[in-house]
Parts: structure tokens; C-alpha cells; sequence
């Protein structure tokens, strides 16, 4: 599994892949927070809550187009028989490929570490930030964008197409993250609207949010993540 993962990664540091994406995520995630309209100066609060809630929408665009050449290229180029034959599992494989899509995310967000300490500074005293938020909200964002990754990587193993699987994993991503809260409020779900809702990316990214780190989220991001990749697993299954 770490040679897949040393190399998915030297290839993304390689190129300008790795690069583009950690710019574009610090650049985007900036100007909501800085410049743009309701950012922190002109909102007044010390808090980074609209970085957390810009953040995963910028996630939606960059995690698809990372994973979206994972299995799709291998399958459109033949290199995926090639890579059968290693002595590695396809789980080895399919975990290499993804760790290193989370590593690579994980990378784009120390960056943003900047606007906290600048947020810390700012504070009126200083310091007037609530820390344990901000963690368990960092937390939250990654575990999000772990389990688009792992999405990602299940619709790259669906199709040869890289563009068919970018729009796949987007899709799907935005669907859990954003669709099934704005079904919840329809009237004829009624008593049945508040669980439906907890199905949603975005009620269990929240909960985090508010400081208090829950095993049951916790354990909501780790089952669509293993079921995205067991996905993955099948679907390499049937090709070999």
C-alpha cells in the first residue's frame, strides 16, 4: 500500500496538480473570508465560520477533479492489468490511491492555519476565538473532504472517462452534502423530515462544528467512507 501511496503522491508534488489545487483552495477560501461580502472584518466577530462553510463547497470542484483520474486512467491507458499483477491486494491499492487524495487535501488545509492565527491576533482581547470550534471544525472538514475523496474514487472506478467520473463524484457529493437537507424541509416528509436529514454530510459537518466531537458522527463519516470503498472494491472485482 505505501508504494501506491508514494507514488500517487510524488506524482501529484511532480506536477502542478498538487499545487493548483493547494493554491486554489488557500486563494478561494481567502477572499470569502477577507474580502468578499459578510467576511470577518465586516461581520466583526472573531470566528472562522464563514471559512467552514465556503470550504466545502470549494471542496465539491477540487476533490472530483483529484480523484477523478484514480482508476479511470488506469482502465483507459491498460496500466490497471499491469497493476494487478503486483504482489499488493486491491485493497492495498484502492487504500494506496486513497490516502494519498487525503494527504494531498490535508496539505491544502495547513495553509488556512494562517487565518486563524490572524483571527487570534485580531481578537478583541486577544485571543478572543473559541479554539475547541475551530478543532472540532477542522475536524469535521476533513473527515467531509475524506469522504469525497472516497467517493471520488468509487465513481473514478465506474467509468474510463475521466469527465464522466468528475461529474459523477460531484454530483453524488453534492447530493449528500447539500440535496438530502433541502429534501428534508419538504412538508410531506413531516416527523420523518428531522432523521432524513440527519442522513445528510451537512448536518453531521455541523454538529462537528459546534466544539463537541461525537463518536456517532464520527462513526457516520467512516460508514460512507468504507461503503464508498467497498464499492470500489467491487467494482475492481468484476474487471479482473
Amino acid at each position: 500500500m505505501y508504494q501506491i501511496f508514494k507514488k500517487e503522491v510524488n506524482t501529484f508534488l511532480s506536477s502542478l496538480v498538487g499545487y493548483i489545487v493547494i493554491g486554489v483552495f488557500f486563494t478561494a477560501t481567502g477572499l470569502f473570508v477577507w474580502f468578499f461580502k459578510d467576511n470577518i472584518l465586516d461581520f466583526g466577530y472573531a470566528d472562522l465560520s464563514s471559512f467552514f462553510q465556503v470550504a466545502p463547497f470549494i471542496f465539491l470542484f477540487l476533490i472530483p477533479a483529484i480523484t477523478m483520474k484514480a482508476f479511470a486512467e488506469e482502465v483507459k491507458t491498460g496500466t490497471i492489468e499491469l497493476l494487478f499483477t503486483k504482489p499488493l491486494s486491491k485493497w492495498q491499492i484502492i487504500l494506496g490511491k486513497y490516502f494519498a487524495c487525503c494527504y494531498l487535501v490535508l496539505l491544502s488545509l495547513l495553509p488556512t492555519a494562517i487565518y486563524y492565527y490572524s483571527v487570534y491576533q485580531l481578537g478583541n482581547p486577544q485571543g478572543n476565538i473559541d479554539t475547541a470550534a475551530v478543532i472540532s471544525s477542522y475536524l469535521g472538514l476533513f473527515f467531509l473532504a475524506c469522504v469525497f475523496v472516497a467517493i471520488g474514487i468509487f465513481t473514478s472506478s465506474l467509468t474510463d472517462n475521466q469527465v464522466t467520473a468528475f461529474i459523477l463524484a460531484f454530483t453524488i457529493c453534492l447530493f449528500l452534502y447539500y440535496g438530502i437537507g433541502q429534501l428534508a424541509q419538504l412538508s410531506f416528509l413531516g416527523d420523518f423530515a428531522y432523521i432524513f436529514n440527519q442522513l445528510g454530510l451537512d448536518y453531521q459537518y455541523d454538529a462537528l462544528g459546534k466544539g463537541l466531537i461525537d463518536s456517532r458522527n464520527l462513526i457516520y463519516f467512516f460508514s460512507v467512507i468504507f461503503i464508498a470503498l467497498w464499492g470500489t472494491k467491487l467494482k475492481l472485482s468484476t474487471i479482473r
